[in-house]
């Protein structure tokens, strides 16, 4: 059931991690380190996966992997939405993963890429071709983000949220599927790709939407799966019976889980972003999620 586990999520991200906070940089580093040696005690052979960057910096992995970051991870992961976020073109996509293998020879992932349909279907309709004809073939896992769009009555994991103008309320428009359900342009065109690219899709903690993902995920012909266990909701009440929930429904699939997100009362601000104050408390928590869903 589960392929793989990775290690945070957008680690270079502000809206992520907080690398202001008392040298977190180092931080960071050390704690990767701890949760990956806590994967490998519990589950040796597990594939671990450094998790995906945004933006793509071979700089970045070059100081992870000089600080020991990299130490006790299999493989490295990148995020790309240049058709919405980044600052460089969709054909540039074989130079980007280049630049990341020239600095680090570990097997390469792209565990998020996707096309917002803020502007028109029409534009994400042509990104999923075009991106499939550039990325397939070209890295060792491929995940789309996402089969649905984000409800609007949610908030967007970003620090910034309104002040980013239409960079927040794209978050609200990466699915296949609208938030009703109903299907995009694109949609019609992703079982072609599949299961060679898989889905990324963030389960929420309760997410009504669980057994329709589900449905559609098996309608598409989606082999592999990338979603999350977030540290910061294993403290709240049921929180072990919903991961139980969610990770016996997702069993048919190749699942690939994040482990990322601080709880207030652990974390050295009160935010999910903060280092926490002792890092092996994060490994643990990698730990016992290996242990309990990683047979």
């Amino acid at each position: 059931m589960i392929e793989a586990v990775m290690i945070w999520n957008e680690p270079n991200n502000l809206s992520h991690w907080d690398f202001q906070l008392d040298e977190g940089w180092a931080k960071f580093c050390q704690m990767a380190a701890l949760a990956g040696a806590a994967v490998r005690a519990e589950r040796p052979g597990l594939t671990r996966v450094m998790g995906g960057t945004s933006p793509i910096d071979p700089g970045f992995i070059r100081r992870l992997d000089e600080q020991g970051g990299l130490a006790e991870v299999d493989a490295i992961a990148v995020h790309g939405f240049p058709l919405d976020w980044n600052h460089w073109q969709l054909h540039e996509w074989p130079d980007k993963l280049a630049e990341i293998r020239a600095v680090c020879g570990k097997p390469l992932w792209v565990s998020e890429v996707g096309v917002s349909s803020f502007g028109a279907e029409e534009v994400q309709e042509f990104g999923l071709r075009r991106t499939a004809e550039l990325l397939l073939g070209r890295a060792e896992r491929i995940h789309w983000y996402s089969l649905f769009d984000l409800p609007k009555a949610w908030p967007a994991t970003t620090r910034h949220r309104e002040a980013e103008g239409s960079s927040y309320y794209r978050h609200f428009y990466m699915g296949l599927l609208r938030e009703d359900g109903t299907p995009k342009r694109a949609l019609e065109h992703f079982a072609a790709y599949a299961p060679e690219m898989g889905i990324c899709q963030w389960i929420h903690f309760e997410d009504p939407r669980l057994d329709d993902i589900v449905r559609w995920l098996k309608r598409l012909g989606v082999k592999r799966l990338r979603t999350g266990l977030s540290w910061a909701d294993s403290g709240r009440p049921d929180a072990d019976a919903w991961f139980d929930r969610q990770m016996r429904a997702l069993e048919p699939f190749e699942v690939t889980v994040t482990y990322c997100f601080t709880p207030a009362a652990e974390g050295m601000k009160p935010h999910h972003t903060s280092p926490p104050k002792d890092p092996r408390a994060f490994a643990d928590f990698c730990a016992r999620m290996t242990r309990r869903y990683a047979q």
